[in-house]
């Protein structure tokens, strides 16, 4: 039954990284293409998306637009359509400048990136929440 479960899902990832030397993490196996990460537990995944995201605000990435245009390019993602579903999910424009920092900006902004990637119905509003608030591990304290 996990075959039917979206890759992001089955790898504990839902956001869909990329393998990147994450800490704890490790590239997917047994699949054609083994580019995304693999987490210890779905809560590693929830805090690396949130991870990669506050990185893109460092950069200055902080509309949907923006954020999302790198995130899913067109080269690989029917990015516009991703722009709008996020947008219509979060009730924003794709150029309002999102405060990144903010809990409950990031809180909707993971829930809809994660159901854009995965699918509704995967991933709880209270499981967000718990790995979100979650006092950070020695793995994610190692990430300096």
């Amino acid at each position: 039954m996990t075959g039917r479960l979206p890759r992001g899902i089955r790898n504990n990832n839902p956001g869909n990284l990329d393998f990147a030397g994450q800490p704890g993490a490790h590239p997917e196996t047994g699949v054609a293409d083994p580019r995304f990460a693999v987490f210890p537990t779905m809560d590693d995944g929830i805090r690396a998306l949130r991870a990669q995201l506050l990185r893109y605000g460092e950069r200055g990435l902080t509309t949907i637009a923006s954020i999302i245009s790198i995130y899913a390019p067109a080269s690989e993602n029917a990015t516009n359509a991703y722009i709008v579903g996020l947008c219509r999910q979060m009730g924003v424009q794709a150029d309002t400048a999102l405060d990144l920092r903010d809990a409950t900006t990031m809180r909707a902004l993971v829930e809809g990136i994660t159901t854009m990637e995965n699918g509704p119905g995967h991933i709880s509003a209270a499981q967000i929440d718990r790995a979100l608030h979650a006092t950070p591990g020695p793995v994610d304290t190692a990430r300096g």
